[in-house]
């Protein structure tokens, strides 16, 4: 579904990306961990078309994406719940919704909320409230929810677990690994390397803008490497 092939990306004259290499199939959970400052945003934002890269490729459904606007990205089936979130504090929570279906023209929007909603139900009971008057966890759902209402063909997820209580963490990955099972395609870039392995078919591990590792969540999670540097020991 996705090959990024020698992707490299500069911020002036600080590279931030260094050949990287990555595929994601249809129906994975492909996780990308490693520390603050190793490109995982970075990654993500070249592949949603907020970051240009200087040389590689970038393919979506075998179609080059690089130069491509983020608006038109999202229209071919890729949405992105950011780090931080980025929710519209000074709209509703249903404002925030409607604005994640802005470029859509069919007429299933009403019925996708529906569903969202069905699979959020504390992002229901909230719909006319304020969004920057919610919980931290329910800004995490409602950026999610937001991204969903786009009806990605592959849902990006940049640290959906920072600044969360450990039971908001549990929550956040078991409705990930839901959404997957119901068959959305996840790229994860998560610091909590132990919860992303765990839910990733496959994984890589990114060290100032390389890729030093990959392999099946499950290896990784047994790796030596991993466990001294991600995994506390």
């Amino acid at each position: 579904m996705l090959q990024v092939n020698g992707l490299n990306v500069f911020y002036g004259a600080i590279q931030a990306l260094n050949d990287v290499t990555l595929e994601v199939q249809e129906g994975e959970v492909v996780s990308i961990i490693g520390s603050n400052g190793a490109g995982k945003s970075t990654l993500l934002r070249s592949i949603s078309g907020l970051n240009r890269p200087r040389t590689g490729e970038i393919k979506f459904l075998d179609e080059t994406i690089v130069g491509v606007s983020a608006d038109k990205i999202v229209d071919k089936g890729i949405s992105q719940s950011p780090e931080g979130r980025r929710i519209f504090t000074n709209m509703t929570v249903r404002e925030n919704l409607q604005l994640g279906a802005f470029s859509r023209k069919d007429n299933e929007i009403e019925s996708d909320l529906e569903k969202v909603m069905d699979r959020f139900p504390r992002v229901r009971e909230r719909l006319k409230q304020s969004a920057g008057t919610l919980s931290g966890g329910e800004q995490q759902m409602l950026a999610i929810c937001r991204a969903l209402m786009s009806n990605p063909k592959l849902l990006l997820l940049d640290e959906p677990s920072m600044g969360l209580a450990p039971n908001l963490v549990t929550e956040i990955f078991s409705i990930i690994k839901e959404l997957n099972d119901e068959g959305t395609t996840i790229l994860l870039v998560e610091q909590n390397a132990h919860r992303a392995l765990e839910v990733a078919h496959r994984a890589y591990v990114l060290e100032t803008g390389k890729v030093v590792l990959s392999g099946d969540g499950s290896d990784l999670l047994e790796d030596d490497r991993v466990k001294e540097y991600y995994l506390g020991g």
